[in-house]
């Protein structure tokens, strides 16, 4: 199993293994902050290369090596 620091994934590039209407790059643009900024932050905005679409997911579905692979292949 992979490891990964939330802290660290903002601008992490990854790449979907299924990819869904030529969406196979993605970028993580930005984080989604809790509205208590005593919680870590859990989730983060991750946008297509290829069309500019973005979806929040929670940093842990990234850990899915079925779904996502760390890096451009």
């Amino acid at each position: 199993m992979r490891r990964l620091n939330p802290k660290k994934l903002l601008l992490s590039k990854w790449t979907a293994v299924t990819p869904l209407r030529k969406e196979k790059h993605f970028i993580v643009s930005s984080a989604v902050r809790p509205d208590d900024d005593k919680l870590p932050v859990e989730r983060f905005v991750l946008e297509a290369v290829h069309s500019g679409n973005s979806q929040i997911i929670h940093w842990r579905e990234l850990l899915n090596e079925e779904q996502w692979i760390q890096g451009w292949k």
